[in-house]
């Protein structure tokens, strides 16, 4: 998604260098094992890769470090939350209900370890046909409002299921390089914001 590939290279103080692209640094498992290897790791061994990925890799000067986990409530998350001071974390769920019960674990995971929850984001909230425009709730609709609603959080933003988001994903052209004035793009923006507006400011 980051048009990102390869191994990294070591700095004079054996750290990883991460990747960079779009002006964003990035670091992950993928570039350090096969492309098509899984990863199927418990317990010790995704601490380990955790402690790896945060603190063996050369950041440098950095404005926000975001961690992207998988969904759930396992190892990663419980991990990531015992070992480094956390701002905030954000909850991303299609309005679908399946998903909004993982969704909910998730926030009260992070409750009980004491990691600020900074909203809900719904992701794939609408299809708009591309010819007609009629919009259509693939989903279901406002599930990850009502979910806002009952954990008194914060609605972030709503990002569309739309063609051109998953196509420059796939091309590895974030939509807010490729297409900045688009309407999917200005979705992406107004929630970046409204996540930096919840968190304190970067240290300098």
């Amino acid at each position: 998604m980051m048009n990102l590939k390869g191994n990294p290279e070591l700095s004079q103080n054996n750290l990883m260098r991460p990747l960079l692209n779009y002006g964003i640094a990035c670091m992950s498992m993928g570039f350090l094992i096969e492309e098509t290897a899984p990863v199927v790791w418990r317990g010790l061994m995704v601490m380990s890769a955790i402690e790896k990925l945060l603190r063996q890799v050369d950041w440098g000067p950095l404005d926000y470090l975001v961690v992207d986990t998988p969904p759930g409530t396992g190892d990663v998350q419980l991990s990531i939350s015992q070992n480094i001071p956390i701002s905030g974390a954000v909850i991303v769920s299609t309005p679908q209900d399946i998903a909004l019960v993982d969704a909910h674990k998730g926030a009260e995971m992070f409750r009980k370890v004491h990691v600020p929850v900074l909203g809900l984001i719904q992701n794939m909230s609408v299809f708009q046909c591309p010819k007609c425009k009629h919009r259509t709730h693939i989903f279901g609709a406002d599930g990850a409002r009502r979910l806002a609603q009952t954990l008194d959080l914060d609605i972030l933003g709503d990002i569309p299921l739309h063609l051109n988001i998953r196509e420059t994903s796939d091309t590895g052209q974030p939509i807010v390089f490729s297409q900045p004035e688009s309407d999917e793009a200005k979705a992406y923006l107004r929630i970046a914001a409204e996540v930096v507006k919840r968190l304190p400011p970067p240290l300098k």
